[in-house]
């Protein structure tokens, strides 16, 4: 079993609402999660404890795909969301546990992300800059105030 774990924290200038929304939509997700020079697609998406969830990212430059997926293990509204992930490559074993924990505080929402079991052929420094693009694409969905 890998010992790896990533821990991200940000404070983002919106509402813990939004932030979870962006978290369980399929197509918000698909928009901020992959990271730079990728594409995403969620294939399944059951927003429940128990449900699944399914995705790929596509290396834009050289066409590969990647998928995985995984299981909500807690998914209480606007606070915290805790899910697996699982990849289908043989080559990247384990099963990664994700915790995403919101928190209103006086100029927005501060965010923490853990996420452990990372395959151990992955750099950690990777899983670093991979969430790093990855976060700064959801500041820029949530954050946006768009008046109609």
């Amino acid at each position: 079993m890998s010992t790896h774990t990533v821990r991200l924290h940000r404070v983002l200038r919106s509402t813990p609402e939004r932030i979870y929304r962006a978290f369980l939509d399929p197509d918000a997700l698909a928009k901020w999660l992959p990271p730079n020079g990728f594409t995403a697609r969620s294939h399944q998406m059951e927003a429940k404890v128990g449900g699944g969830h399914r995705m790929s990212f596509t290396n834009f430059t050289t066409g590969d795909s990647h998928f995985f997926g995984g299981e909500y293990l807690e998914l209480v509204p606007h606070e915290r969301i805790r899910y697996t992930d699982k990849f289908d490559d043989p080559n990247l074993p384990g099963v990664m546990q994700v915790t995403v924990s919101l928190r209103p505080v006086a100029c927005g929402t501060e965010l923490n992300v853990v996420q452990e079991g990372i395959p151990e052929v992955i750099p950690l420094e990777s899983c670093y800059l991979g969430w790093q693009d990855s976060l700064a694409s959801l500041a820029l969905l949530v954050e946006a105030e768009i008046r109609q």
